[in-house]
């Protein structure tokens, strides 16, 4: 029996009072941001002094409004432009809005009859990744977040190319993966995951310009071999999250049919340059590919979280999770491409794809060719002003929007960790600007990623001369 908090809880009439509230509140930040109205990107507070505040605030009486306000006020802003962080997009705003959509719809997904739009639109989206891949079979869907998009994608190589049926048998070898030492932890960890353990994850060397060495993948793939480990995949990064730099992936992929290996690019950050007529020669080789991960969230502008996993072969994007479950479908030797609970991690997955096709429907390919290229060329304008100021030091040229650097003026080598990770924490307290850092081999670089297009040369010399105040104090 309904009661009077249940009725009040689905009232459509607040839902409608309360939406256009939060609707104008974001309107307005987004305004403000954009429109230079807004001081600061963050208001740093240590994570011990947020617990006890929102710990508090749970035991007074606050509006929805409020709440959102709250939430708002004490939230890092990626729409401003001096947000020039960590690899997350500031949301297209209708986007945004086909994840309210979504959210309230909560169409599960798993089967079709759960979700009949987002699952066709789904395939659309997948159709115009695979058409822009160059693939004529190309196939795969949407799942949250690279991180599970490489652990799928590995899981398909090791379907296709591992001597056992690992799936149904368990292990019976010990198998392995080439990858760049420079590429994302959640290689690493899907590795993990899958048991390959420090052994099978074998560790290829960068050259100087931070790439996987190509002509050192032979020799590492017949040292695992001799040493008893069956080697499934090698992966190329497009481009390394540390650096933005992309390996060699025609290299690569001739390495990996050489050998019968999978071969698989994490392009989460940069595959979005597939729609870039002046940057789509950085994937150059990507066709190549037997599996490729995309980040919407990241050089698209979707909502998070938002990831094609995509197939270079169709039948591939059917065979990794292939297994019985009678109460959800009838014909279980029919791959059913609208079934999506058979090819995926999620059973209960969003409707991410209205997050894609949202902006498609609105923008075109156009958005998509206008964003990369922008914030790509950015990193190249920054790199020019680093160059430019003797007090810092570039780290290398960049080949996307991430651009490494750290100060250099008047210090010793000892001193450059100590001092930049002073200005960075500096930074970080201020508020106004919002850069990160990375460790390479040659140490600690402060990191920028230019993830706003409304981000001007202006911010950039702004940044700049912060910094240079900031390491005056701290080395005074």
């Amino acid at each position: 029996m309904s009661t009077p908090t249940l009725h009040k809880a689905y009232d459509s009439a607040l839902f409608a009072q309360e939406g256009e509230s939060l609707v104008a509140l974001l309107a307005t930040a987004l305004s403000e941001s954009i429109n230079k109205q807004r001081d600061t990107v963050t208001n740093w507070v240590l994570p011990e002094e947020e617990y006890r505040f929102w710990t508090s605030f749970k035991k007074e009486e606050h509006s929805t409004l409020e709440f959102f306000k709250t939430v708002l006020s004490r939230s890092i802003h990626t729409h401003h432009p001096k947000y020039i962080g960590h690899q997350v997009a500031p949301t297209v705003p209708v986007s945004a809005l086909a994840t309210l959509l979504s959210a309230q719809l909560n169409n599960g997904m798993a089967v079709y009859e759960m979700g009949q739009a987002s699952t066709a639109i789904e395939k659309v989206v997948v159709e115009k990744f695979t058409e822009a891949l160059g693939w004529e079979d190309g196939d795969g869907f949407l799942t949250s977040g690279g991180t599970l998009a490489n652990l799928t994608g590995l899981l398909a190589a090791r379907k296709a190319k591992a001597q056992s049926d690992v799936w149904n048998d368990g292990h019976d070898t010990k198998l392995a993966i080439l990858v760049s030492e420079e590429a994302h932890y959640c290689v690493d960890r899907a590795a993990r995951i899958m048991g390959l353990g420090d052994q099978g994850i074998i560790q290829v060397p960068v050259d100087a310009n931070f790439k996987i060495r190509t002509d050192l993948l032979q020799e590492y793939y017949d040292t695992a071999s001799a040493q008893g480990l069956e080697v499934i995949a090698v992966i190329g990064s497009a481009p390394s999250t540390s650096t933005g730099i992309h390996d060699d992936l025609g290299g690569i992929s001739a390495f990996a049919k050489a050998n019968n290996l999978w071969f698989h690019v994490d392009a989460a950050h940069g595959g979005a340059a597939i729609f870039s007529k002046k940057y789509k020669s950085l994937l150059k080789g990507i066709d190549q590919a037997d599996s490729v991960v995309i980040d919407g969230h990241k050089m698209m502008g979707t909502s998070s979280i938002t990831t094609a996993v995509l197939y270079k072969n169709s039948a591939d994007s059917y065979a990794t999770f292939s297994q019985k479950a009678q109460y959800l479908w009838e014909q279980n030797e029919d791959p059913e491409w609208f079934n999506m609970a058979k090819r995926t991690f999620e059973c209960t997955k969003s409707m991410m794809s209205l997050r894609f096709f949202a902006i498609w429907n609105a923008y075109g390919n156009q958005f998509f060719d206008d964003f990369v290229s922008t914030l790509y060329d950015a990193g190249r304008q920054f790199a020019i002003l680093v160059k430019e100021a003797v007090e810092f030091e570039l780290c290398l040229e960049p080949e996307s929007n991430i651009v490494c650097f750290r100060y250099v003026k008047d210090l010793h080598v000892s001193e450059y960790d100590v001092v930049n990770k002073k200005i960075r924490q500096t930074l970080l307290e201020d508020g106004e600007f919002y850069i990160v850092a990375t460790q390479l081999q040659k140490g600690y670089y402060l990191r920028t990623t230019f993830m706003n297009p409304f981000t001007t040369q202006e911010h950039m010399k702004e940044l700049l001369k912060k910094m240079r105040v900031v390491a005056m104090k701290i080395t005074e």
